[in-house]
């Protein structure tokens, strides 16, 4: 597929990952996004039930360099509207140009063709995120007609030295997260973040994929019970291609959930206190996550509370695309 613009445009496939990981490795150099995946991360993109590559993707190429790149990811438990999401990006010499806009464009016709045979008759809405500090990109939404819908912060924590662990509550265990508890920990997410703004439910083949991930580390997650039943989640990922960019290890802490019966009795700091001492004895030294700035659980404070603060800030912008 040709533009007029002169580049060459294709769906991607596992035989690009070399160039998309070459892509996003120039845009992190320039954005400093902290957002760093190497070829292994973008290869197990392939086998997400929430893509379709084939109908839901496009790169962009100059000769034999990516330039550019849109992925759209739908959802399995849609709710009342789709909320369908965007994730692309374009290699910064080549910015300025109509790229993005190109691009953002195509999304949306895409989004609209997937959606349509997914879940004819709903609503439809696209999300696209940026940095707030990303002003090219906060711009280029706006011109598209998105609106800023959600503010999410990225808060880091230096592990100098062992962090305090705090005491298991009473009437609660915490074990490590191991395959016979992968079941329990999947109904303790959908209903954790069952009142999350834009969550929805995963299925399992969409939580079996997850914690398929190369970055999945079993010793840095946990499952809390209370009382004998499932309650609370925590569950780190490391990237080997963000140690290998930046030479340091880092534990990112993917997801921290309780069920809602369950919250208040200090479940998610203890959850946190094991997989920060967990990595912290592992040699990492460094902990990052990402959280809803009005998140409705007031999660934003206790991650301020054990220590974490925010080093970035990134904007959900929202369009509605079909009425339904």
């Amino acid at each position: 597929m040709a533009t007029d613009i002169g580049y060459d445009w294709r769906p991607l496939d596992p035989g690009q990952a070399g160039a998309w990981a070459d892509l996003l490795a120039a845009v992190e150099e320039h954005d400093h996004s902290e957002e760093i995946l190497g070829e292994t991360d973008l290869i197990e993109e392939f086998a997400d039930p929430n893509k379709d590559f084939a109908r839901g993707s496009i790169a962009v190429y100059d000769g034999a360099t990516m330039i550019g790149h849109s992925v759209l990811i739908f959802r399995e438990a849609p709710g009342a509207v789709h909320h369908m999401h965007e994730w692309g990006t374009v290699r910064p010499e080549f910015r300025g140009q109509g790229l993005g806009a190109r691009l953002l464009e195509w999304s949306q016709r895409a989004a609209i063709g997937l959606h349509t045979d997914l879940y004819p008759g709903l609503p439809l809405a696209l999300d696209g995120a940026c940095l707030v500090r990303n002003t090219e990109a906060m711009e280029l939404f706006a011109a598209q007609g998105f609106e800023q819908a959600r503010w999410f912060h990225r808060m880091t924590l230096e592990l100098t030295s062992d962090p305090p662990r705090p005491a298991e509550p009473p009437g609660v265990s915490i074990t490590t997260l191991t395959a016979e508890h992968h079941a329990a920990a999947m109904s303790v997410r959908n209903e954790a973040f069952g009142d999350h703004w834009g969550s929805t439910e995963m299925s399992p083949q969409a939580w079996a994929h997850w914690l398929g991930y190369a970055a999945f580390r079993p010793g840095f997650s946990f499952i809390a019970h209370a009382d004998g039943a499932p309650a609370g989640i925590v569950i780190g990922h490391e990237y080997d291609a963000y140690t290998q960019a930046t030479g340091r290890r880092e534990l990112y802490v993917a997801l921290v959930g309780t069920r809602r019966s369950a919250r208040g009795r200090g479940i998610a700091s203890a959850l946190l206190g094991h997989a920060l001492a967990a990595a912290r004895a592992d040699g990492v030294r460094w902990a990052s996550l990402e959280v809803d700035a009005d998140s409705p659980t007031g999660a934003l404070g206790l991650y301020e509370r054990i220590g974490f603060t925010v080093a970035d800030t990134w904007i959900t912008h929202r369009k509605a695309l079909l009425a339904g």
